[in-house]
């Protein structure tokens, strides 16, 4: 489904991303995991379209997408769940989650995302007429993955969904995410808490300093003596 070859990203002048290579298949949830700084959400961002590569190629779905702005990246299938979750704090929940949808014309498909969605968060069904800025931290997560999947994504990437977060509330969180990739989307996941990346994910690659030094399937990586000692505290 996504294909990303030899890409380099920059911001000013410096390097954030040093040749990284990566596929991720239709159905797969797929880890990137490693320290602060590494790239891992440059990466992301790239694949977006927040930022454009200075090298290398981007192919989602067959389709060469280097050039792709963001938003019609959106209307081709990505959608992003930034770090920091970035809501709207001023608009209500309901407001947030229909501007998820602003690419979108069909209104009962719409309609049946949006019920998906209180499904899957019955908190923000509760909340819908409050200001996203009223709602604690794992509840604007929450808002965040469901304005995400409010665009229909056939690949969603999620940016370090449990940062902040208390361990219940990533649990619940996780639980989720499993269960949409279940449903069928495709998932692309930042996550810094390599340990629960690593026990939800199907294969992961492992980033230092802009490019990607180890990948293997979830289960290789956690039985790695060298993720073990830097990023499992084992």
């Amino acid at each position: 489904m996504l294909e990303l070859k030899d890409i380099h990203t920059y911001y000013g002048n410096i390097r954030a991303v040093r040749g990284i290579s990566l596929t991720v298949n239709a159905g797969e949830m797929v880890c990137l995991i490693g320290a602060n700084g590494a790239g891992k959400s440059t990466t992301l961002m790239t694949v977006s379209g927040i930022h454009t590569p200075v090298d290398g190629s981007i192919h989602f779905e067959g389709q060469d997408i280097t050039e792709t702005s963001a938003e019609d990246r959106v209307a081709l299938g990505i959608s992003q769940v930034p770090e920091g979750r970035l809501i709207f704090p001023d608009m209500t929940v309901l407001e947030n989650l229909e501007l998820g949808a602003y690419k979108r014309n069909d209104r009962d498909g719409i309609r049946e995302d949006l019920n998906k969605i209180f499904q899957f968060f019955p908190v923000l069904q509760e909340r819908q007429k409050q200001r996203g800025g009223s709602l604690s931290g794992g509840e604007q997560q929450m808002l965040a993955i469901g304005r995400a999947l409010m665009s229909h994504p056939r690949l969603l990437l999620l940016d370090e969904p449990s940062l902040g977060l208390a361990p219940l509330i990533v649990k619940q969180i996780f639980e989720i995410i499993e269960q949409i990739n279940t449903d069928g989307t495709t998932v692309l996941l930042v996550e810094q808490n390599a340990q629960i990346a690593l026990q939800v994910t199907d294969r992961g690659y492992v980033m230092e300093t802009g490019e990607i030094t180890i990948e293997g399937t979830s289960p290789e990586l956690l039985a790695d003596e060298r993720v073990q000692q830097a990023y499992l505290g084992e």
